[in-house]
């Protein structure tokens, strides 16, 4: 890992061409991709399996490690199609989602990336996925807007709800972290319990659209859900105003359609304001240790920091951005033993300490 973050610094300079397979599998998308280390995206192959888990109001673990197992193959077959690549000849590294995630979806690209190393005499790195999400910006944004470390950093999913502080590609430090539960997996459960129907992208995408037309003067009130002044995220409370509100109302039947729109109007309001007060938190933060942050999550116009943003097809979960992210390892010649293990639980900021990444046995 020392050899890593020295590679890391001039990764983007580099003049050499590596070419890294990668596999992402920690949640409900069965993910292949192509890409080398002058940033060039060659594949990008995302397989979801919505459909399956919209019945049970989120993802069902043996649902989804079935059809990882089902979908794997082909992601891997079209992602080398369609970079026109001999995995024999062209890919010089196989990269995975070593976690966090679910344990039984990390295991299949795992164990698919292992024995595809191992059969071939590839060399083989498990990936950090929220680290994946907080590079991409690296790899997607232009020369001109490329963010420059120190950078924060807002990673928002289904498991996850971290506000970062990205000093270099393998040291990050945890501003704001939930307490309960991820904002992505209560904003499941309340489209689960509006039944709002899902969209092709999701219940997220579904509870946005239902409530688009709501206006801010029909916002209701559902107490005090932003947590003002606290360096945590909470989204449980929220979910279980939304409960309340319903139950004193007799139900969901019991509610119009406006009435209803209202309400996940109301719960979406709520939620992301929080997110918008953590950042200004993060940001008094950074003042007070006289760190000088050039981009952000969030742009504002009286302080000159800009906002970047990677393109949504990169903000989902991919393999795009668990290949650029095992790039400066496989640069340094930083590799994985084959028998590596999963991490299901894997806090970000362990990444700086190689001994806790590889422990030695």
């Amino acid at each position: 890992m020392l050899c890593a973050r020295r590679a890391a610094s001039t990764l983007l300079r580099s003049t050499r061409s590596f070419t890294v397979l990668a596999i992402e599998s920690s949640a409900d998308d069965t993910c292949a991709a192509i890409v080398t280390s002058d940033r060039k995206i060659l594949s990008n192959v995302v397989i979801k399996q919505l459909s399956l888990h919209e019945q049970y109001g989120g993802i069902e673990p043996m649902t989804a490690i079935q059809a990882h197992q089902r979908n794997l193959p082909f992601a891997v077959t079209r992602a080398l199609k369609e970079a026109n690549a001999d995995i024999v000849k062209d890919i010089d590294g196989i990269a995975f989602t070593r976690g966090p995630g679910m344990p039984g979806c990390l295991s299949v690209g795992m164990n698919a990336s292992k024995t595809m190393a191992a059969a071939l005499g590839k060399p083989l790195v498990g990936v950090h996925h929220m680290q994946g999400h907080a590079l991409t910006p690296l790899l997607t944004s232009e020369e001109q807007n490329m963010p420059q470390f120190p950078f924060l950093t807002l990673l928002v999913s289904g498991g996850h709800t971290l506000l970062l502080l990205a000093e270099s590609p393998v040291k990050f430090k945890i501003l704001v972290n939930t307490v309960d539960q991820a904002i992505g997996r209560v904003i499941d459960k309340v489209s689960t319990l509006l039944e709002i129907p899902w969209t092709p992208l999701g219940p997220g995408d579904a509870l946005e659209k239902y409530c688009e037309v709501v206006q801010e003067t029909e916002l209701l009130h559902l107490g005090d859900s932003i947590m003002h002044g606290r360096k945590d995220f909470s989204f449980s409370g929220l979910h279980s105003q939304v409960e309340r509100y319903l139950h004193s109302h007799g139900g969901i039947q019991n509610l119009d359609d406006a009435h209803r729109r209202a309400l996940a109007f109301s719960f979406q309001y709520n939620a992301f304001a929080q997110l918008e007060d953590k950042i200004h938190i993060a940001l008094k933060w950074c003042e007070r240790q006289s760190i000088h942050v050039n981009h952000l999550v969030e742009f504002d116009p009286q302080r000159s920091i800009g906002l970047v943003f990677p393109p949504p097809k990169y903000c989902t979960d991919n393999a795009v951005m668990i290949a650029w992210a095992s790039m400066p390892r496989f640069l340094a010649k930083d590799y994985d033993d084959y028998g590596i293990n999963l991490k299901a639980k894997w806090s970000i900021e362990e990444l700086a300490d190689p001994d806790s990444v590889n422990p030695v046995s």
